[in-house]
């Protein structure tokens, strides 16, 4: 049986949306979550139920029915491919698809990458070095949903908190290719500006010079260039290095250089309003394609690549012709790219 609980809005998130309240103060689980229960007509404002876009005001009282006994995610494994790039009795490298989340939540309770583990290695052959529930099992790191290439996964403890040791040690190298809107002047450049949370929209992430904003460092080399066309402002083919690994980083500080990224349906100010200048996307131009790091029990280096997964490949082919010059950077990674394997599973974006 539902039951109802309160919350006063506090001054600091006067002007956010309704189900930005509800899943930045933990009043449900997520965003997604909040915005069903609004429409369902579970959450009041002062008294009247209000849309999901709803701007709440400081003092407001927000009044919202929960279940007494949430469902608990169930974790098991499931029958989903994976690119496999190496395997052994320590780890993994795999080549993520678009669209698979990393591990359950609420929202996304099966059809992720720990449910694809599960099934491949089995539960007992899974590090669980991220909590104490079993819900993140061979989890070091995470891509976001639709955000596709090379991540790491462990197999023993020992292995996923050294991989996570390295991690934090920034000793594992992480190389993106982004496609940002744009000409970007320069050929090299490095991003660092703190992150934190959105003051406008809690569950996004922003470049903000607040106490609770953390140290973000990215660094990029131009690749490529393209030239304007009537619909768009050119683009810029780039490879972004992490130095740490933040909610979305690049994705962020692309957008603060006024450089959003191709497609990025969330970071996308300062971007063209044309919906062709995406160049037919409906996911961010974003891809890991290229991890080193020392193996977490022998201490051998490592190293992988990745090709563009097709749905970005046919978006840069469609730009082949308004090239504009391809840097010294642009031909060391074509190169290595040339040399390495194509994804061999192909993701779709859910649509929502």
């Amino acid at each position: 049986m539902p039951r109802s609980l309160c919350h006063i809005v506090s001054a600091d998130d006067a002007g956010c949306r309704l189900d930005a309240l509800c899943a930045a103060r933990g009043l449900y689980a997520s965003r997604s979550a909040a915005a069903r229960a609004i429409e369902e007509g579970r959450v009041f404002v002062n008294g009247a139920t209000v849309s999901k876009k709803h701007a709440v005001a400081a003092g407001d009282t927000v009044v919202y029915e929960v279940d007494d006994e949430p469902e608990s995610v169930v974790v098991y494994g499931e029958p989903i491919d994976l690119d496999i790039r190496y395997e052994d009795e320590d780890m993994l490298v795999i080549s993520k698809q678009v669209g698979l989340v990393c591990h359950p939540s609420v929202d996304h309770a099966h059809g992720t990458l720990v449910n694809a583990l599960i099934w491949h290695c089995g539960e007992e052959n899974l590090c669980n070095v991220q909590g104490e529930e079993a819900d993140r099992l061979g989890i070091v790191h995470r891509l976001d949903r639709d955000t596709s290439g090379l991540m790491l996964a462990a197999k023993t403890d020992e292995a996923g908190r050294e991989l996570m040791a390295q991690i934090q040690e920034r000793a594992v190298d992480r190389h993106y290719l982004a496609l940002v809107h744009g000409i970007v002047a320069h050929d090299t450049g490095m991003i660092d500006a703190p992150i934190a949370r959105s003051a406008d929209e809690r569950c996004r992430m922003a470049v903000r010079d607040v106490p609770s904003a953390r140290e973000a460092i990215t660094t990029f080399r131009v690749l490529e260039r393209f030239e304007a066309g009537p619909k768009d402002d050119g683009y810029s083919l780039i490879e972004c290095k992490l130095f740490t690994g933040r909610t979305h980083q690049i994705r962020v500080h692309m957008q603060y250089t006024r450089h959003p990224i191709v497609g990025d349906p969330v970071y996308n100010a300062h971007g063209p309003r044309d919906a062709r200048a995406q160049l037919g996307l409906d996911r961010q131009f974003l891809h890991s394609y290229s991890i080193a790091f020392e193996h977490p029990v022998t201490g051998e280096p490592m190293a992988f690549a990745d090709q563009l997964p097709r749905d970005l490949a046919e978006a840069l082919a469609a730009l082949r012709e308004r090239s504009v010059g391809v840097t010294d950077a642009g031909r060391e990674v074509f190169a290595l790219m040339e040399a390495s394997p194509v994804p061999s599973v192909e993701g779709t974006v859910p649509h929502e």
